[in-house]
């Protein structure tokens, strides 16, 4: 029977203490902010310099901006690109605006972060910027859903749970 394989080795700074690569990902909930300051608190001693901050912006929703167009003639779809490049460049900005919430709460903690935006799906977006980036720790906030709202809206913190390719720490508010 063969052995596992071994686990990828953290960094080592010289003669100083194993350095993870840590990523945490940000939404506009509270609870992925308070993911970000759990981390601060308890792991940046631990963290490789830079921490990662990854949030995602979701694909457009075009199936609404074209039923605002229903009645056009021969019932094709039309959507002006203004409005779509409008939704994009508000995206844009919401998701800046989180990154930069981010950066303000890791200068508070001293920490250097380098800021990212993907856009897709979140958690197969979040899966793989980790993978990709070689990350040895990720960490998501929880909502705290219950079954039925994780039924119908899915979980990302439980799909990259499953799904990632490193150990991922999920991190819930306490109420």
């Amino acid at each position: 029977m063969a052995s596992p394989p071994a686990p990828p080795q953290p960094r080592q700074q010289s003669g100083g203490p194993k350095l993870q690569r840590v990523m945490v990902a940000v939404d506009e909930s509270e609870c992925s902010h308070y993911a970000l300051e759990w981390a601060l608190r308890n792991l940046a001693p631990a963290t490789a310099p830079p921490l990662l901050v990854l949030t995602v912006q979701p694909l457009l929703p075009l199936g609404y901006v074209s039923a605002a167009s229903f009645g056009s003639p021969l019932g094709t779809p039309v959507v002006a690109p203004e409005l779509i490049r409008s939704m994009q460049e508000q995206q844009q900005q919401l998701s800046q605006a989180l990154l930069n919430k981010a950066k303000e709460i890791c200068a508070h903690h001293g920490v250097a972060v380098e800021t990212m935006i993907k856009v897709g799906d979140p958690k197969e977006m979040i899966c793989e910027a980790a993978e990709k980036l070689k990350v040895d720790l990720l960490i998501v906030g929880s909502h705290s859903r219950g079954p039925v709202q994780r039924l119908f809206l899915g979980s990302v913190s439980n799909y990259c749970m499953h799904h990632s390719k490193c150990p991922v720490l999920v991190v819930k508010k306490q109420e």
